[in-house]
Parts: structure tokens; sequence; C-alpha cells
């Protein structure tokens, strides 16, 4: 099924040091792991709420209930990015430690679509490859 609505999914903590511009001009600018969407496939953003990740569980509830009293979007149209402050060691801080259980959240609320990271920072990636930030 082809993908109609993108929903990112920050870090808290980073959320509190980044606007999030980054992510939002990569989607709107179809580059790095936004590069194979249409023009006419939307975002939107949060953040996983903090520490554990656990808030992931209404936010999604409240995103399903909305696409399916206001939109004919069904969740296989849906694909969840896990942003790069999430996925990565990068600037803000390492991989997060909850990721598993946060792809556990989202798998649980019915959404199969999910993808590791957003913007592709091209300083973070050298400092990857020079061993300055780890690879996972």
């Amino acid at each position: 099924m082809e993908t109609r609505y993108v929903v990112i999914i920050q870090c808290d903590i980073a959320h509190n040091r980044c606007s999030g511009f980054a992510c939002a001009d990569s989607f709107y600018n179809r580059v790095g792991k936004f590069e194979n969407y249409g023009a006419d496939v939307q975002y939107i953003s949060f953040t996983c709420g903090g520490c554990c990740g656990k808030s992931v569980t209404a936010k999604l509830e409240h995103l399903s209930n909305k696409l399916r009293k206001k939109t004919d979007i069904k969740k296989d149209e849906v694909t969840i990015h896990l942003a790069s402050c999430v996925t990565t060691d990068n600037y803000h801080y390492d991989r997060c430690p909850h990721i598993d259980y946060i792809e556990g959240i989202v798998e649980k609320r019915g959404f199969q679509n999910v993808v590791e990271g957003s913007y592709v920072s091209q300083n973070a990636s050298r400092k990857r490859e020079i061993g300055t930030y780890k690879s996972y």
C-alpha cells in the first residue's frame, strides 16, 4: 500500500533543544529518508512524551481516531518515522535506549510501516564514519 500520511516521532528531550526544523525541511523538500514520498503526502510530528516513550500509545490512539473520523486514510497508508534524534547517535544524544519499546507500541497500535530516521545530517554522518558517533 502506498504511503499517504507520515508521522515523525521526535525525542522529547532532544525537542527541548531542537525545533524540528531540519526534519520538516527534509520532509517538505523530499530528501533523505523522505525522497520517495509523493507531493500529496502530508505529515505530522510529535514527541515520544519523554522516557520511556509510553505516551506514544495515547498519541497514536488519538491519531487513529482522527484518521478514522476525518479522513479515508487507513493505518497501512501511514508511515511512522522515528526521528534521527531517536534512532542515531548524534549532536543531541545517543540512540534512544527505549527504541525497541517504542517500536513495539507503534506496531501494537496497528501501524506496520516504521522507518528509522528522518533528517540526515551530513556532519553527523561524517562523524559516524570517523568514529566520533556510534553507528547502529
